[in-house]
């Protein structure tokens, strides 16, 4: 592949809104080789009515007691807590992201010098939203859940409009379902995501396990997303679709094994394999022992290994000359 693979370690709300629980995730996504732990912003009130239901997978990982406003605010950490985050990424080495959620929470993460605003999939038909994005400037990465082409369509052209060029603008095909069911995964709309002519297509993972985002690496996804928790045991609506620190590193590590393994579009003699060509090809040899002067014929050489000698393919040039020495059994023949 010509560029590396952007892994994005989801730590969402998986914090329960416990800044320490944050911190440890932050340490966490670093150890697993991640290139950027991502949070999610909000101000709760900003986001959901207090009519708003929950979804079915947050009722059947939280139950149905509280209202999805309820749940939001006792896990979203307040604005405050971004910047000290920001800095323990700085201090870790591995990128700072986090996902808007309101105009507010921009305005938050704007000062916090991200390489990337992340777009969510529900944020994708909310015009003042993304022209606000689109106002701050700098590099897009935008989740395409629950969308049809033309409203993915319709949202880059505001980013453009508002100033992010296509090339800027990641979309990371994806599906909302906490697991998602794999017969829904559907990573060839990747190619169909690829006609919108942005700067790059990746994937956002929410299946059990980590063979879906390897496979999409391997179908030449520029941006792998999953979530991570420090314990699926842990009360939330994401845990338990979440991957723990080893499952994040074991997908980190097959995602790097598959970069070098897509390799080119070009076939050729690896390097590795070279030294094998003379032990596993073969040559023409002799088939019972020849005398100089001899006509070579069917009858008198065969094809065996090794295959440092007359390629097989040249039987045709062979047959019918005349031997210039003798040529005991199974030697190379030579002409």
């Amino acid at each position: 592949m010509s560029k590396k693979v952007i892994i994005i370690a989801e730590a969402g709300v998986n914090h329960n809104g416990n800044l320490q629980l944050a911190q440890r995730m932050v340490h966490a996504a670093k150890e697993a080789g991640a290139d950027y732990v991502k949070f999610q912003t909000a101000v709760p009130e900003l986001v959901i009515s207090s009519i708003a239901p929950k979804a079915e997978y947050q009722k059947e990982n939280t139950g149905n007691d509280e209202s999805q406003l309820e749940m939001c605010r006792a896990i979203h950490l307040p604005l405050s807590d971004y910047e000290g985050l920001a800095e323990l990424c700085r201090k870790e080495g591995i990128g700072f992201m986090s996902t808007p959620f309101d105009l507010v929470s921009i305005d938050t993460l704007d000062r916090l010098d991200m390489d990337y605003w992340k777009i969510p999939s529900g944020e994708i038909t909310n015009l003042p939203y993304l022209r606000k994005i689109a106002a701050k400037g700098g590099k897009v990465i935008m989740s395409t859940g629950m969308c049809e082409l033309n409203e993915i369509e319709a949202a880059v052209e505001v980013l453009e409009k508002g100033g992010i060029p296509r090339r800027d603008i990641t979309l990371l095909h994806c599906n909302t379902q906490y697991p998602t069911p794999m017969c829904d995964v559907n990573l060839k709309a990747m190619d169909a995501l690829r006609t919108l002519h942005c700067g790059a297509v990746g994937y956002s993972d929410h299946t059990v396990g980590i063979e879906v985002p390897v496979a999409a690496v391997a179908m030449g996804a520029e941006v792998i997303e999953k979530h991570f928790t420090l314990d699926k045991t842990m009360p939330g609506p994401d845990h338990k679709a979440s991957l723990d620190p080893q499952e994040l590193k074991a997908m980190v590590t097959a995602i790097r094994n598959i970069e070098q393994a897509t390799g080119s579009a070009e076939k050729h003699v690896s390097p590795s394999e070279a030294a094998n060509i003379a032990i596993a090809r073969k040559s023409i040899v002799a088939a019972r022992d020849i005398k100089a002067g001899e006509t070579f014929t069917e009858e008198n050489i065969t094809v065996k290994r090794p295959g440092n000698g007359i390629s097989p393919m040249l039987w045709d040039s062979v047959i019918g000359q005349r031997a210039t020495r003798d040529f005991p059994y199974d030697s190379l023949i030579q002409l």
